[in-house]
């Protein structure tokens, strides 16, 4: 299970300093590759929408890479909020394997 402390580099942030910085392309032109409205992407880069399949179907072809990169980095960062969110991490322990509970 995923037990770092720092929180994990999201998707929003890896998309904006790893593929737009270096490439000198702007929001608005990854939308317009992207075929979706520049808020999407402006959102994922503020970390206020998530990587769904087909976002990640999009972005890989965009970049030439793979959907399961896009899928791997938002999984780090779901994974992460759920440890450490207070509400999450009580349902969490609250589970017990069938082994004990039968």
């Amino acid at each position: 299970m995923l037990m770092t402390k720092r929180k994990p580099v999201t998707a929003g942030e890896i998309l904006l300093e790893e593929f737009l910085k270096p490439l000198n392309l702007s929001q608005g032109a990854l939308a317009a590759a992207m075929g979706v409205p520049r808020k999407h992407v402006n959102e994922i880069c503020r970390g206020r929408r998530r990587i769904t399949a087909p976002t990640a179907l999009i972005l890989a072809r965009v970049f030439g890479n793979t959907p399961d990169f896009w899928l791997n980095v938002q999984r780090r960062t779901d994974l992460w909020e759920a440890l450490h969110n207070p509400t999450e991490r009580t349902r969490i322990e609250r589970a017990r394997p069938l082994g004990s509970a039968a």
